[in-house]
């Protein structure tokens, strides 16, 4: 039964409470990496886990959603999906350790994975199909509200709290989510006699892609901490991954009856390369994520609250670009055109960044995060609505869960990617300055100069002001070092960008009708 007046409203802000603190979580560790690795005693690699075990965990989670729903009925599997994200919030809060931090993370990510696609299909229920754009513009608020609080709330809790808070604050919602849920919100048809002996389980299916996608992105994270191959854990995950993936490939097209991901969807043109350019823009999303509180903390020298403040103009810039893009779309607009738009905003982005220094102000970073903003809006739905559009009805849920498997398997990738790619560049910029400091050089022997009076004027004897002009001498050089390294990984993720744009031509141009359409929509938010 539909709910109505009070009971409706009841379930909107139970469904878009938990999906907001699904998105939270999903970015309000990055500005407070740096903490967490300073306070746990691990490198800012290292520390990089917390972020990827939950994409790693919300790639297995979110293409099994729909059948976890039929096995479970979707009122229980949402219910103990939020039980357990409030659980492992609560973990991670206490964690004093990094890896017991990863593992309640990752569990976080199996809780967080099934929130949003399952609040949306709560939040369509609770309208009449005519008040449906309704509920797919409070939804699609609250899908921009999430990312821009994230980063903000967090940068808050970093600057005046201790980093637990972050996971802590998940807590209380959770509770109240739970309890509304299990009030307000009523079983569908198909939930109240579930016979569970008759849903096939593929459990070889389940099993070959946690494992294999969990070692692949294990050699990515570690692998240049490692040493790669050099590392025994690297070579036997490797060949883990090199066999269980193939494999998980074939048992999906060939093995097995029920496959958990039917992987022959993606004979489908459009589904295909609408998979290639996704990766590409989980890339991008989450490695801007990633890199832009690092840029602004370690190089220009903002808090963790200034860093949050500045995402802010961005977000409330994207929610028109969110109407706009739907209109665009409405009116018969080529979806190809507008994704194209998005590229190039985000492209944009990218470049604008790789161009910045530690003298960066806060005028650039808005700027450069309105554009990206833009790009987000530009890209998401019409990426799906395309890649999906020359479906036939019986495939769109697998083809749109693909497509955001996808995407977050791009971001997850991204993170490792940019993490190994930033600690080689480092290396290799850092020794080429260090070349360049030639002993004779007057500028080098001013500087020296400069920091050995400015120590001894503060008291420090002759010997230790030389000892620690050099050692500031030797941060600069890292600083700057690590700095470029930054801009070259922008660069990087704005050629990706450029280069994977052409893809686009490849999309075949179809007007999805009403039904497909508002399926499209609820995936994609």
């Amino acid at each position: 039964m539909q709910p109505t007046g009070f009971r409706r409203w009841i379930v909107v802000i139970t469904a878009i409470s938990a999906a907001i603190i699904e998105l939270i979580d999903t970015s309000i560790v990055n500005v407070g990496l740096t903490d967490i690795a300073g306070n746990l005693g691990v490198t800012i690699e290292d520390v990089s886990w917390v972020v990827t075990s939950y994409a790693i965990a919300n790639v297995i989670v979110i293409p099994m959603t729909s059948f976890l729903q039929r096995y479970f009925g979707r009122k229980n599997y949402y219910i103990g999906s939020i039980i357990l994200f409030t659980l492992a919030s609560y973990g991670c809060g206490f964690a004093d350790n990094l890896w017991v931090l990863v593992a309640f993370r990752f569990l976080q990510g199996v809780g967080g994975g099934a929130l949003l696609s399952t609040s949306q299909g709560l939040m369509y229920d609770a309208f009449p199909p005519s008040q449906r754009p309704v509920a797919s513009a409070l939804f699609g608020m609250g899908i921009v509200l999430g990312p821009t609080l994230g980063p903000t709330l967090g940068g808050y809790i970093i600057d005046n709290y201790h980093w637990s808070w972050m996971f802590y604050i998940n807590v209380p919602i959770g509770i109240i989510a739970v309890l509304l849920s299990s009030a307000f919100i009523d079983k569908k048809e198909d939930e109240l006699n579930i016979d569970r002996r008759t849903i096939p389980i593929d459990r070889l299916g389940i099993l070959l892609l946690a494992v294999g996608v969990g070692s692949l992105q294990y050699v990515l994270e570690r692998g240049e901490a490692d040493d790669w191959f050099d590392d025994q854990a690297i070579r036997y995950l490797t060949v883990v991954a090199i066999i269980a993936i193939p494999f998980f490939i074939w048992w999906e097209l060939r093995g097995s009856k029920e496959p958990v991901v039917d992987l022959r969807t993606l004979k489908n043109r459009n589904l295909a390369v609408g998979c290639v350019l996704m990766v590409v823009v989980g890339y991008g999303l989450f490695t801007s994520v990633l890199l832009y509180p690092l840029f602004a903390q370690r190089i220009v020298g903002m808090t963790a609250t200034q860093t949050g403040k500045l995402l802010i103009p961005g977000g409330i810039v994207t929610l028109p670009m969110f109407a706009l893009t739907g209109r665009l779309l409405a009116k018969g607009v080529s979806p190809r055109l507008i994704v194209l738009g998005g590229y190039v905003a985000f492209a944009t982005f990218c470049f604008t960044m790789s161009t910045y220094n530690m003298d960066a102000s806060n005028g650039d970073f808005i700027t450069a995060l309105i554009i990206r903003g833009i790009g987000l809006a530009l890209v998401n739905v019409p990426l799906i609505n395309q890649s999906v559009a020359t479906l036939e009805p019986r495939q769109l849920p697998t083809g749109i869960a693909i497509v955001n498997m996808m995407r977050q398997i791009g971001g997850a990738f991204g993170v490792a990617i940019t993490n190994t790619y930033v600690t080689q560049r480092t290396a290799l910029h850092r020794n080429d300055l260090v070349s360049n400091l030639q002993p004779e050089n007057p500028l080098l022997t001013e500087r020296i100069s400069a920091l050995t009076q400015g120590l001894a004027a503060r008291g420090v004897n002759a010997l230790d002001a030389v000892s620690g002009a050099y050692k500031s001498l030797d941060g600069i050089i890292t600083r700057q070092a690590l700095m470029i390294s930054y801009l070259d990984t922008f660069r990087l993720a704005g050629l990706f960008f450029v280069l994977s744009s052409p893809l686009l031509l490849l999309l075949k141009s179809k007007k999805m009708d009403a039904a497909t359409a508002k399926a499209v929509a609820d995936a994609a938010h």
